[in-house]
């Protein structure tokens, strides 16, 4: 046991300020016909050789390595994971891609890891690609996908073997806060003497932290400070023949990487040891569920999804989710997570679903409707100098613009937000090759030397490696789950038919509720919110307070409800009950499920002094996840938790920064309850 300063995530593993970042300034004077070189006006460096820049990436990055052969013996279920400092043009990453897809087997998977100070624009991008008219396909798929320029973790869904990350901020900074392991670095970047910031002994730290036992490195610099960045690190090197007008380059390993360090005051969050997951068992098909069984059998693994209903059979329901998030004046660990989930998603949905038929990128406005309201979101902008094409500060009349409606106050507008079909999507998802649907309710969960057994309440027994509980507020009917507080949410969402020449909304408006545009001809006016209510019927009072929501929120839209002829009177209206579940500090429980009992004993003397930390990891049941407590908001967070999921199950890199990954372990309320003396 030792003394340290703690919380219940590690606060000295500090994130940086959420904020746009400065994309790149290319000089493309130096083109040579239709081949472009772009040189960076802020290190006065290419990105690539002017003389063959492919053939010199080829050459360093996947020869210095050894991947073909590499590529071609890997029989391992996990992915092959290549690490970069500097994502650039992106050339790099492309050509690993094109030599996995030529030389691995048909089974095997690729994970790419890249960090970038200063991402270029999309139209950059696509211009610096354009000279390799065979990389075209793959350069396509990334420019679609570019995120904008946001400090953090976008991950990209490039085809279905091969995922990129990319990892926007400081190299060393990025890969401090990787979780995640590594089989190959490409050590790019512009040269030591232009960029020296890069290339210091924290980046070499982190770089060897994140490696695994004999991990290769290859870089096209030779410079003392690299050399010897990388030996007090505990790489060795030597030199290799370069390309080109480039006399030597570097390459070698490390044999044994250092031992995992960020864990001393938070040894409760140290991550359970991988198993083979052949046959995985997901409790609940909703967005949780569903998203999480897609995940995983996107990656080969088996997949029984259990639910008590078929939502296939559910016929239309004219249901609209909004895809929304609400961040907190001030920058904290919920909202980093919840603005990284809403960036995923969308990716996500224009990747899953490109002709939109399950969703529609309409955008999100959120209503300022008073001083203190407007008071937050002038706060909000002032704290987040964020990109326009994340979320943008709206006076009344620009408001209204993009609203198509007349509204009372300034907005914050989410432009690439937007609303989602939940019912058709769920479906879609559980089609996925590779998952088994099965109808029936799970009662049971008893633990076994060969992985879990479901106990089902028709008396059928179902056996699985792992499990994923993902029953919204039934997650913590379970031994196992049942210390994680769960909180039931009873929300109705009423529906209006629309008739004829009736207003349309050009965005999803929120403000005490939500309204998306109508679709179908119907219009979701919503939803209330019953704490500790789980009644499943139909509330006239609660239709009432729909349309009054509505009416102090949008007044000019509802007469023209009215003028149109729209039935707004209760008994002409549609109800839909849902029940959610939200924790008590309405962020999800995402990951392994604690043994809560080992854990009060573990870590009991927190209650009596909280900076006393034993040196012991975190217990927790084999093989048993959870993804639950999505609230409201749960089309923002539980894909991106899907992802978290199957990433820790199939021995990934993980998606979010490890503080944003502790920030929603399952286990967090147990260790708060302990040092406040519950």
């Amino acid at each position: 046991m030792h003394p340290v300063e703690i919380s219940v995530s590690d606060p000295h593993v500090a994130l940086p300020p959420l904020a746009g970042l400065e994309t790149a300034r290319l000089d493309w004077s130096a083109d040579a016909g239709n081949a472009p070189a772009p040189l960076s006006t802020r290190f006065a460096d290419v990105y690539f050789s002017q003389h063959d820049g492919r053939a010199e990436t080829e050459h360093v990055f996947l020869d210095g390595n050894d991947l073909p052969r590499r590529f071609a013996a890997w029989q391992t279920q996990r992915p092959f994971v290549i690490g970069e400092t500097g994502f650039g043009t992106g050339l790099n990453m492309l050509c690993a891609w094109a030599c996995f897809d030529a030389s691995a087997p048909s089974d095997a998977r690729l994970h790419l890891v890249s960090t970038e100070k200063f991402p270029l624009t999309r139209e950059d991008l696509a211009r610096s690609l354009a000279a390799w008219p065979d990389l075209a396909r793959r350069a396509q798929a990334l420019v679609a996908q570019w995120p904008e320029p946001v400090a953090g973790v976008h991950r990209l869904w490039l085809d279905e073997r091969v995922t990129l990350d990319l990892h926007f901020g400081d190299a060393a900074e990025r890969l401090a806060l990787l979780e995640g392991q590594v089989d190959a670095w490409f050590l790019d970047g512009f040269a030591p003497a232009k960029n020296p910031e890069m290339w210091h002994p924290a980046l070499f730290r982190a770089l060897a932290a994140r490696s695994r036992p004999g991990a290769t490195f290859a870089t096209f610099t030779c410079a003392g400070v690299v050399k010897r960045g990388l030996a007090a690190a505990g790489f060795h090197w030597r030199k290799a023949p370069g390309h080109g007008r480039k006399r030597e380059m570097l390459i070698g390993e490390i044999a044994a990487p250092p031992a995992e360090a960020r864990r001393q005051r938070t040894p409760w969050f140290t991550p359970p040891a991988t198993q083979p997951a052949r046959h995985v068992a997901v409790i609940g098909a909703g967005i949780a569920g569903a998203s999480a069984a897609a995940a995983l059998a996107r990656r080969g693994v088996a997949v029984t999804l259990i639910d008590r209903f078929d939502r296939a059979e559910l016929g239309a329901t004219h249901l609209q989710g909004a895809l929304y998030v609400k961040l907190a004046a001030d920058t904290n660990l919920q909202s980093r997570a919840y603005l990284a989930g809403l960036l995923y998603t969308r990716r996500w949905l224009e990747r899953l679903d490109p002709t939109q038929r399950l969703w529609h990128p309409s955008g999100v406005l959120q209503l300022a409707l008073g001083e203190k309201a407007q008071a937050r979101q002038a706060r909000f902008l002032a704290n987040h100098p964020l990109p326009e094409g994340v979320v943008r500060g709206l006076d009344a009349d620009a408001a209204s613009a993009v609203a198509g409606v007349r509204v009372e106050g300034p907005a914050l507008d989410y432009p690439n937000a937007g609303w989602v079909r939940p019912m058709e999507l769920c479906v879609h998802l559980a089609a996925t090759p590779g998952i088994r649907f099965r109808q029936g309710e799970v009662t049971a969960l008893q633990p076994g030397a060969a992985g879990w057994t479901l106990a089902l309440a028709d008396g059928e027994r179902l056996e699985a490696d792992q499990v994923v509980i993902a029953a919204a507020g039934e997650a913590g009917r379970f031994a196992q789950s049942s210390a994680l507080p769960l909180q039931p949410v009873r929300g109705q969402i009423s529906q209006i038919r629309v008739p004829e020449g009736a207003p349309a909304l050009g965005r999803v408006v929120c403000a005490g509720g939500y309204v998306p545009p109508a679709a179908d001809g119907v219009l979701n006016v919503g939803a209330t919110f019953g704490p500790n209510e789980t009644d499943m019927d139909e509330r006239d009072a609660d239709h009432l307070a729909n349309l009054a929501e509505l009416e102090r929120d949008l007044p000019d839209f509802v007469a023209g409800l009215r003028a149109a002829g729209a039935e707004l009177s209760p008994e002409r209206l549609t109800a839909r009950v849902g029940v959610r579940a939200a924790s008590p500090d309405k962020s999800p429980y995402c990951g392994p499920v604690p043994d809560a009992e080992a854990w009060r004993d573990a870590y009991a003397a927190l209650a009596k002094d909280a900076t006393r930390v034993p040196d012991t990891p975190g217990r927790h049941h084999a093989g048993l996840w959870i993804s639950a407590a999505h609230g409201s908001r749960g089309l923002a967070s539980a894909p991106l938790c899907a992802e978290l999921l199957a990433s820790r199950i199939c021995d990934e890199p993980l998606p979010l920064e490890q503080p944003l990954v502790d920030h929603l372990h399952p286990g967090r309320r147990i260790i708060r309850e302990l040092i406040r003396g519950r």
